[in-house]
């Protein structure tokens, strides 16, 4: 669940999120799901933007923020960064105003101060886990959400994996 659709360190994770090869996600039967709190006209354009191809709702009234317990503002500070965020706050936030002003289905919708989180449900409605962002570098890395839903993890550094013979 994700904390709007401009904040870059949201975009930055989602792209890492469309990574995941959906072969791994049909050999465990695990569904990958975004949900974003803007209206549902973002989905396309951000799907765009980012590379996602999984499936992507939209929560306009926080509904299920609010229901998780989700916070809102910045919390403490932690002290490891999401291995999926690339920027710099101060570049990162100049493109996300930069998105707003520009991109014809952006606009300033949603709450910049909701935090979002991750979270594994099912089968049924049992939360296996779930983990709510402190702040917007506090995303829970991909690869342990993967690990725990029992989904083979990705290599998401962009260095060329070296192979010991």
């Amino acid at each position: 669940i994700l904390q709007n659709f401009l904040c870059y360190t949201c975009k930055e994770y989602v792209e890492d999120l469309a990574k995941v090869p959906k072969a791994f996600l049909q050999e465990s039967n695990v569904r990958l799901i975004v949900i974003g709190q803007s209206s549902y006209h973002h989905i396309k354009p951000f799907c765009s933007l980012t590379g996602y191809t999984h499936e992507m709702y939209v929560d306009p009234q926080r509904e299920i923020y609010k229901i998780l317990g989700m916070k809102r503002g910045e919390g403490d500070k932690v002290s490891v960064r999401s291995p999926h965020v690339k920027s710099n706050t101060l570049l990162g936030s100049v493109r996300s105003i930069w998105r707003a002003m520009t991109g014809p289905a952006f606009d300033f919708q949603g709450d910049p101060a909701q935090q979002g989180g991750a979270l594994i449900i099912g089968p049924g409605n049992e939360v296996h886990f779930l983990h709510l962002d402190k702040n917007r570098l506090d995303h829970v890395p991909i690869n342990t959400v993967l690990q725990l839903a029992g989904v083979k993890t990705v290599n998401f550094s962009n260095k060329p994996q070296i192979i010991d013979i």
